[in-house]
């Protein structure tokens, strides 16, 4: 029974080795899974049904919000629809990523106040210290946690429409400007006030 023991502890293994944590390897000879980052966050914001009336009856389809964004400026929304679900929202992904655009942000939060109408949504971002969160609900979180705003202060002023509502915060975001484009240089003070002085001596 030795002798038998210690020729079954010499024999080879045909087992293959174990990879990936004591996994054995894939019977189809491919190598392991590798999930793939992606590049952008994609949120669904509402999912509704709506219904078209036809000859036969009422042809039901799906239609789908979604939210693009990098979490570094860059944001998106679409609207589609579709025969199920899945479809409707990756057309509205899709819709999201062509129409991205980039946000003017400072720190974490805006660089200044703006205000975006669409319809009957009015929405109202400030800017807020650091440590104060996003203070906003609803859709106009989603945008601007996608965006990387990290501070901010908001009021929806009208409709609660959400799509309505995603377009007047991506208009709000769309109307900052950055604070080279608006804080008033003491070179450009002195520029305008030599040129009152060359204007008033002409009409002298």
């Amino acid at each position: 029974m030795a002798e038998e023991a210690n020729v079954q502890a010499q024999a080879p293994s045909n087992r293959a080795p174990q990879r990936n944590g004591g996994r054995p390897p894939r019977r189809d000879g491919r190598g392991p899974v590798v999930e793939e980052k992606k590049e952008f966050d994609e949120r669904i914001v509402h999912i509704d049904r709506v219904a078209r009336v036809v000859k036969g009856g009422r042809r039901f389809r799906f239609r789908a919000l979604v939210v693009v964004g990098d979490h570094k400026g860059k944001v998106g929304i679409g609207i589609a629809k579709g025969a199920d679900v899945t479809a409707a929202v990756t057309k509205a992904t899709e819709v999201a990523k062509k129409h991205m655009s980039k946000m003017n942000l400072y720190k974490g939060t805006l660089p200044h106040e703006a205000e975006g109408k669409v319809g009957g949504a009015r929405i109202l971002i400030k800017p807020a210290s650091a440590g104060t969160g996003l203070i906003a609900g609803g859709v106009v979180r989603t945008i601007l946690e996608v965006t990387g705003v990290s501070n901010v202060l908001s009021k929806s002023l009208g409709s609660t429409n959400k799509a309505n509502t995603a377009y007047a915060t991506i208009a709000a975001l769309n109307s900052l400007e950055p604070a080279k484009n608006w804080v008033t240089n003491r070179t450009d003070t002195a520029a305008a006030k030599a040129h009152k002085a060359v204007a008033k001596e002409a009409t002298k």
